[in-house]
């Protein structure tokens, strides 16, 4: 029996509102339909003031989404690209899309990824190739075009500003770049590999103007999360956490607003655990 204290802070906090953080903003979320935190990012980044470009494969929820959230931010531009981020073409069709819809880009948010439960022994060569190819080559391929396209975007006057141009990029990593645990060598791989795309493409990007940090959630529950994994897992891993309870996505989504924003102008390179690390 688990005789553990239970925490206040095990009480699901209400969200928070907008504080103006992305004002002005042109941002880029990946992987943003449904009700993961790819959604809630794109919420947050209009919550805070920003326009928003929502990309994703499936088509139907797109356009669901992109309905969502225009209902709820009439004055702010949402708008979308279908995108298989399997497919460089694609990719790079994407960050162009987006540059023209948007008018420019200033942040792109890395959130696609795939998992899944398969013991090594009984891991597939297809199945660990598409976890790998979905998580960590899809943020490759993302981050490669997002850079061309700040490296080669207008500066300055030309820019129809008087600071210098630049953009940011946030990944969505995962504590399992950090944990072991069974049945997730092939995401655990791939996300570890995020985090070592964050913190040398970001030495990379700092020629650019351009910063590139991630975030490592522990557990965020959400309707998508629990069709690939199974509730007595999730039960287990979010009792686990120092506060009991699993994250909602809109705390994840709050942080990677923040390391957007213009208040982390000196974090780059970093990855920035969104959990207790099992205190």
């Amino acid at each position: 029996m688990n005789d553990r204290p239970v925490s206040p802070l095990a009480a699901v906090p209400d969200e928070i509102g907008g504080h103006d953080l992305l004002v002005g903003k042109k941002v880029v979320v990946t992987a943003a339909a449904g009700t993961g935190i790819g959604f809630a990012t794109a919420r947050r980044a209009l919550l805070e003031g920003a326009d928003v470009l929502v990309s994703d494969f499936h088509e139907r929820r797109l356009g669901e989404t992109v309905a969502t959230l225009a209902g709820e931010f009439p004055d702010q531009q949402v708008v979308s690209h279908v995108c298989d981020v399997s497919s460089t073409e694609q990719v790079d069709a994407l960050i162009a899309s987006a540059a023209e819809q948007l008018g420019r880009i200033d942040v792109l948010v890395n959130n696609a990824g795939l998992g899944g439960e398969t013991p090594v022994v009984d891991m597939t060569d297809e199945q660990w190739d598409r976890v790998l190819d979905i998580t960590l080559n899809s943020c490759f391929r993302a981050t490669r075009a997002a850079l061309r396209y700040f490296r080669d975007a207008p500066h300055g006057a030309d820019a129809g500003s008087p600071a210098p141009r630049g953009g940011v990029i946030v990944n969505n990593a995962s504590v399992l770049g950090w944990r072991a645990q069974r049945g997730q060598a092939h995401y655990a791989a791939a996300k570890a590999g995020v985090m070592a795309l964050t913190r040398c493409s970001a030495v990379e990007a700092a020629d650019y103007g351009v910063r590139i940090n991630a975030v490592a959630p522990s557990i965020a529950r959400h309707p998508f999360l629990a069709k690939v994994t199974s509730d007595d897992l999730l039960d287990e891993l979010a009792s686990r956490e120092a506060y009991g309870r699993a994250a909602e996505v809109w705390e994840i989504a709050a942080t990677i607003a923040m390391l957007a924003s213009d208040y982390t102008t000196y974090l780059t390179g970093e990855i920035v655990s969104i959990s207790s690390q099992r205190a």
